[in-house]
């Protein structure tokens, strides 16, 4: 007799509009910012004609950075992120950034990246799974995500994670791309991320399917209202969601419970 129960179906998740097996969500994230980890930060300012900046400036600014900090910066592999924040608490001598990313390629980007830029110290590069970080619990003072946890194959223990590495009072912020509320700023929104991002993708990148999966990941994530739901259950308190140019950017926040 064949068992009629659910428990061994495999639910599957997406990838961008792809339906596929949990299993290969990971590989499949990792092999196409490997692939596109040597023109990322570039198509970055492409994309946003710079605007993104803006975003991570403001990201910055809601996590309130002092001296002493230990950052987690989660798919931070370029490093823009944990780069700002030693800036702004005065330098390496005054904190330091973990930077966790799934793609080996974009972490060597980022190192590669910060020697250029005179970086020595302060910076630690891992190469890990936001579902099951290297961390050990309550180590670290702040969590960022930027851009990162669409990706993510389970979003819930993504966020567990983050609960359990951050110290009681820690700070959690995230920065993701949402949908508009404003009909006329969706349309032209969906538009431009339809027909230009692509284009620019196979231009710039020569990877035109890969930022096609990046504007599809963009339309199958959670709506900001269901999302802050998310972290809400997932133990954070205080939780916050500001919407940023129209809102096709919102930026998360909240503390460790």
């Amino acid at each position: 007799m064949k068992d009629k129960s659910n428990n061994n179906i495999t639910q599957e998740v997406d990838f961008g509009y792809q339906r596929v097996d949990p299993s290969q969500k990971p590989g499949l994230v990792k092999d196409l910012f490997d692939r596109v980890s040597t023109n990322y930060d570039l198509m970055n300012d492409v994309m946003s004609a710079g605007i993104h900046r803006i975003w991570k400036n403001r990201m910055i600014e809601c996590l309130q950075p002092y001296p002493g900090m230990t950052l987690l910066d989660v798919a931070g592999g370029t490093g823009d992120i944990s780069s700002k924040f030693l800036k702004r608490i005065g330098g390496a001598k005054k904190g330091r950034a973990i930077i966790c990313d799934l793609s080996e390629g974009m972490v060597l980007k980022g190192r590669n990246r910060a020697i250029d830029s005179a970086i020595f110290s302060g910076i630690d590069w891992v190469v890990g799974d936001a579902e099951n970080l290297p961390l050990s619990n309550r180590s670290v003072d702040a969590y960022t995500i930027a851009f990162g946890i669409r990706n993510v194959t389970n979003k819930e223990k993504a966020l567990e994670e983050a609960v359990r590495v951050l110290k009681p009072g820690g700070r959690f912020v995230c920065l993701e791309f949402s949908s508009s509320t404003s009909p006329i700023i969706e349309r032209l929104y969906s538009a431009y991320s339809f027909l230009v991002i692509p284009t620019i993708g196979e231009i710039v990148a020569k990877d035109r399917e890969a930022y096609r999966y990046l504007v599809e990941s963009i339309r199958e994530f959670p709506s900001p209202p269901n999302f802050t739901r998310m972290i809400e259950m997932a133990g954070f308190g205080g939780v916050n969601c500001m919407p940023m140019s129209g809102g096709i950017a919102s930026l998360y926040s909240g503390w460790r419970i």
